[in-house]
């Protein structure tokens, strides 16, 4: 039987963990190997690793750190960040991920998905997607470069596009949502589920199980990410990993399929 996926998101600056409030101030909250073990031993369902400064910077992927967190981690491993052509996927699959994040390059040139999934298969391919609201508009509009472009172009649009050229996942992320822990945008996650028929994960606002919940009992089977969920506690935000066990997650978060 098919079950939602709990992903923790991990953003990387400078070689730091560090989380961010609607992609603005980095604070920064440890070294990501000593996150990976913690999330190993809490069994967690996947991981995503995402390097927010590559693609901002133009510079390549970190390789070196890739292979460590790759070496370490006992789930399966998602990293995005720089990647600008296939031969870099390719790279990074050979190193122990197992799938590749694209986000501001899929979008200046679509056929890098086909080209990426040729090489690697495109259950290796994920589409990152961070939107936020069309001014005077129900649309939700993409942004690349951590939030500073607009690509005027609507999610769901690209999300079709991009899955009939091998996007094997789409990733959407709402930046507006992005650290607060105040809830996810379950009306665009609807709309994505109705549209695409590849697996899909939603990001952005997750700050509690009920609202890890409120997705699945929306959308069914999907994948459900939070970063700020995961490393904070408290109203202070003390930076303490977590990750739920399988019976906090069978009690809260499956359940929801029965309602969906």
């Amino acid at each position: 039987m098919l079950r939602p996926r709990i992903i923790p998101c991990l953003l990387i600056q400078d070689g730091g963990l560090v989380k961010t409030v609607r992609f603005k101030d980095p604070k920064y909250v440890g070294d990501p190997i000593n996150a990976v073990k913690i999330f190993n031993e809490k069994e967690a369902d996947e991981l995503i690793v995402l390097d927010i400064d590559a693609s901002v910077k133009g510079v390549e992927p970190n390789y070196k750190q890739i292979a460590n967190l790759a070496a370490e981690c006992r789930m399966p491993l998602c990293y995005g960040g720089g990647i600008r052509t296939a031969e870099q996927a390719k790279k990074i699959i050979s190193l122990g991920v197992e799938k590749v994040a694209i986000s501001s390059a899929a979008l200046d040139d679509p056929m890098l998905i086909a080209r990426i999934a040729e090489e690697i298969g495109r259950q290796s391919v994920v589409v990152v997607l961070d939107h936020k609201p069309r001014m005077l508009s129900k649309s939700q509009d993409i942004w690349t470069h951590n939030g500073t472009r607009n690509t005027k172009r609507s999610v769901l649009e690209v999300a079709l596009e991009l899955q009939q050229l091998g996007a094997g996942e789409i990733v959407i992320n709402a930046i507006e949502n992005d650290g607060r822990m105040k809830g996810y945008d379950l009306t665009l996650a609807a709309k994505l589920r109705e549209t695409v028929n590849i697996p899909i994960t939603v990001l952005g606002g997750g700050g509690s199980l009920e609202d890890m919940h409120s997705v699945v009992a929306k959308c069914g089977v999907v994948g459900v990410a939070a970063g700020s969920f995961f490393v904070f506690k408290g109203p202070y935000r003390a930076v303490l990993i977590s990750y739920p066990s399988d019976q906090q997650k069978a009690d809260v978060v499956y359940s929801a399929l029965q309602s969906s």
